[in-house]
């Protein structure tokens, strides 16, 4: 046989696969339609743990794997299709819905916004990137800000939640299982790390050097270069420039912005330290209610699986059978849980598509715990 001839046979067996899908599809309306009027739920996992092993064993052995790999990806399918037809909108689409509806068309110019660290602070250069007239309150710790949005005291918050080279800030991550909020923006921005000393100090002279651990991680390459200088971690790069700044000592420097510089009186002597020039931060806009703005095109979720096989797969099978993009995956260990993780997932979807609609309706069936965490724009 030629090449089209093994073509040929191929389109030919395609055909009747399309044929015998649609059918089988079909035949899965019925059984929706069944389950819906007898209060029966759409997943019977025994039944198909049952049925793949039954066609394992028909395979042949050099098939078995790819049979089911198949056969899960057919049964995830009838799955969702079920769904759709049983569940047009659970609550929680119900509730994003009515927060498109309700939420003002133009992002807030102002309100009280909680920062994590003092002025000059990385979070203050995100706040002012996403807000034109912010009314600033700073907290020493991420979960002051946290705790800023449970308490009313301020309207939005701004975090940090990943680096694209130091990776996640983990204590946000963790904070994010102890506290309610909702995600309503979110900008990448452009991290410069700026060695900055008292005027007339030289290189030769630091003995210390303070920063966040995260700036400190960020710049390993070059504080090797100094030699051996002690390292400090302090909250905030913005809090390590005024420490130098309010010190008596002139054999210390802070790796903070070039803003810091001028703020707090401080000479810059090496500018840009980072080990890579393309280094971004991500920064996430916080408030207590949920609010989703025009251009909503990302949507953050965090689930408990259950401990067992396969648990991960089934969420992102789902993803894929859906067509939607999986941007970020995370994982933390659940406080004392033993080996038992939350998952956090970032998806790019339009929160208006029929996709986004579908994925929430069956997310919350498929997890132990399952968290909206907000859909939004991010800027650039």
């Amino acid at each position: 046989m030629t090449l089209d001839d093994y073509r040929k046979e191929i389109n030919k067996i395609d055909d009747e696969l399309l044929e015998l899908f649609q059918k089988r599809m079909r035949i899965a309306e019925g059984i929706a339609e069944y389950k819906k009027a007898n209060n029966i739920p759409i997943l019977n996992s025994s039944v198909e743990r049952a049925k793949l092993a039954d066609l394992s064993s028909k395979a042949d052995v050099d098939m078995v794997f790819y049979s089911r790999i198949l056969f899960n990806t057919l049964f995830e399918m009838s799955r969702s299709y079920q769904e759709k037809l049983n569940h047009p909108k659970s609550v929680l689409m119900q509730k994003i819905e009515n927060a498109i509806d309700n939420t003002n068309k133009l992002f807030p110019s102002a309100g009280n916004i909680a920062c994590q660290g003092v002025e000059g602070a990385y979070s203050q250069l995100a706040c002012d990137r996403m807000f034109s007239s912010p009314n600033i309150m700073y907290f020493t710790t991420f979960e002051g800000v946290f705790s800023a949005i449970d308490k009313n005291l301020c309207k939005y918050g701004i975090l940090p939640l990943e680096n694209s080279t130091a990776g996640s800030v983990n204590k946000v991550y963790d904070l994010m299982m102890k506290y309610k909020f909702n995600i309503i923006r979110s900008v990448r921005l452009k991290i410069d790390h700026n060695l900055l000393v008292k005027k007339g100090v030289k290189i030769k002279d630091i003995k210390e050097i303070y920063s966040h651990e995260q700036a400190i991680s960020q710049c390993s390459e070059f504080i090797k270069s100094l030699g051996p200088v002690k390292i400090n971690v302090v909250e905030n790069t913005a809090i390590a420039a005024m420490l130098v700044s309010t010190s008596d000592r002139t054999d210390i420097a802070a790796l903070s912005s070039r803003p810091c510089a001028e703020l707090y009186g401080l000479n810059c002597i090496s500018q840009s330290v980072q080990d890579k020039g393309n280094n971004y931060t991500k920064f996430i806009c916080i408030s207590k209610d949920i609010e989703i703005y025009p251009g909503a095109d990302k949507t953050s979720i965090m689930m408990v699986l259950p401990h067992k096989p396969g648990s991960l797969y089934k969420v992102l099978s789902r993803f894929y059978v859906l067509g939607i993009n999986l941007i970020k995956l995370e994982s933390r260990p659940i406080p004392d849980r033993d080996f038992e993780f939350m998952f956090y997932f970032d998806i790019e979807t339009p929160v208006y598509s029929e996709q986004f609609t579908m994925l929430i309706n069956e997310l919350d069936e498929m997890s132990e715990d399952f968290r909206y965490l907000g859909s939004y724009l991010e800027i650039i």
